[in-house]
């Protein structure tokens, strides 16, 4: 077999990689888990807490000094906790906004006073600001969504361990596996050092992102390992099982660069030229595929040569 690439070679050094890539985010996710008033390792926007969204758009242009001194004067003006976000309005559009400022806050029940003080802030920042949406999320609600988030990814989860169990022996099962953690470790790590240090928060979308994550990396890791199935019904009396491995990696590596770089392309148009509102979203995609890429080619293949070299050495030899 063609030998490009030889993973095995240095399997503990891209062991090493995997380590580095994780150990910051999950330094971020225990931090993050003492320190929020929520317990959780990510920060948690209002589809899971509860609260309230209000847009107001603007006729002027909102610099980011701009929005650091509205951010300042809504929380001297009693509004706890207030998430600004800008979204920049279509030119073609039959209006004279030029941007919207989404303020996202704690939930503000119908008739509260605390929708009557941002909006007199606001017409104190602003020229005429209007009021184009308001909308809320109730705490009960919010729980609710968050377990069945919890719930969605834990049966996601089993399902594909189920399948991988099936489908393949139970080494390449764990290995894919450990592969699915290894990626959603990392897309969550990063977004927890995010909500730390730029304050970006979670939402409903994240979920799906995480979920087509999990699916896209399994898909890569399973062609990737199909292929090392294949080549031991011919191969496995003239090479050893490293040797399989590193073949069968580089048979598999072009389609799978191939594969991620194109899902990268489309991403990352999106996400500079995509809506605000998606951008953490894309973000979590690229990340994931990313990660998934190189965790089914460096990380899933070189733990399973690890466990086949131990137990050959654990393997007593025939007298």
């Amino acid at each position: 077999m063609k030998l490009t690439l030889n993973i095995v070679k240095y399997r503990f050094l891209f062991l090493a990689i995997s380590a580095i890539l994780l150990t910051p985010g999950i330094i971020a996710m225990i931090y993050s888990t003492i320190h929020y008033p929520t317990h959780t390792p990510l920060k948690v926007g209002i589809d899971y807490t509860g609260g309230t969204t209000l847009q107001y758009g603007v006729k002027e242009g909102i610099s980011n000094e701009k929005l650091s001194d509205v951010r300042k004067t809504l929380e001297g003006g009693g509004i706890e906790n207030p998430y600004l976000q800008i979204i920049n309005v279509n030119s073609q559009e039959n209006t004279d906004m030029k941007a919207i400022l989404s303020i996202r806050t704690k939930f503000i029940a119908e008739g509260s006073s605390d929708q009557d003080k941002i909006t007199n802030i606001m017409n104190q920042e602003f020229q005429s600001p209007e009021l184009v949406q308001v909308s809320s999320v109730g705490p009960t609600l919010g729980s609710e969504l968050f377990k069945n988030s919890l719930i969605a990814l834990s049966l996601a989860l089993l399902g594909i361990i189920a399948y991988l169990t099936m489908r393949f022996q139970f080494d390449y099962a764990l290995a894919a596996i450990l592969g699915l953690v290894h990626d959603t470790l990392f897309v969550c790590g990063v977004f927890s050092i995010l909500g730390l240090f730029y304050d970006v928060q979670i939402d409903a979308l994240f979920v799906t992102a995480l979920l087509t994550v999990i699916g896209f990396s399994v898909h890569d890791t399973i062609v990737v390992f199909d292929r090392v199935r294949e080549n031991l019904k011919y191969y496995s009396k003239k090479l050893t099982f490293s040797e399989i491995m590193n073949g069968s990696v580089n048979q598999t590596l072009a389609r799978s660069i191939n594969t991620s770089l194109t899902t990268l392309i489309t991403l990352l148009a999106l996400y500079f030229w995509g809506g605000v509102t998606t951008r953490d979203f894309v973000l979590a995609m690229i990340l994931g595929i990313a990660v998934g890429t190189y965790s089914s080619i460096f990380f899933c293949s070189t733990l399973v040569d690890i466990w086949e070299d131990k137990k050959k050495s654990t393997t007593p030899v025939a007298a």
